[in-house]
């Protein structure tokens, strides 16, 4: 799916996936959420930028905790805008807990993307989108869509 660019309103931290300091960001984020002003949806993007050409579990990167807003006003004290770049992007349901979700990106950087027609872009994040379908870490009913930046090969 292709998508225009996007304005986001929320939290970062640098982290790696030895020192994953997700749960940190979003028990920070979540409580302020509704401080947010012109926010599109409920959902909230789980927004991350890394390398897979040199990615390993040591690597540190930055991840959000945001919202998607029509107009980033009067932005809450320690939060920040950033633009989520409009692209092409392939997209995938995750469902089952936060600790299944290593099977999903085996199954998508492994199997998916090397037989299709497609690479990754680094030059754009990757992200999941966590609706109401999205119950929390350890619930197995959870869901939330992938989002993995793609160009053609």
């Amino acid at each position: 799916m292709t998508i225009d660019s996007k304005q986001m309103v929320g939290m970062r931290l640098q982290m790696s996936l030895i020192d994953n300091k997700t749960g940190d960001l979003f028990r920070k984020f979540m409580p302020r959420k509704k401080e947010i002003r012109n926010v599109i949806s409920d959902g909230v993007y789980a927004l991350q930028q890394y390398d897979f050409k040199t990615f390993t579990p040591q690597t540190v990167f930055e991840k959000w905790a945001c919202v998607e807003t029509k107009d980033p006003i009067n932005i809450p004290i320690e939060m920040e805008t950033f633009t989520l770049s409009g692209g092409l992007y392939a997209i995938f349901i995750h469902k089952g807990t936060t600790q299944d979700f290593v099977k999903s990106m085996g199954y998508i950087t492994q199997v998916w993307l090397p037989d299709s027609l497609y690479k990754m872009d680094h030059s754009r994040p990757h992200f999941e989108y966590l609706s109401e379908k999205y119950l929390g870490p350890n619930n197995p009913l959870s869901e939330e869509e992938i989002w993995i930046p793609i160009s053609l090969q």
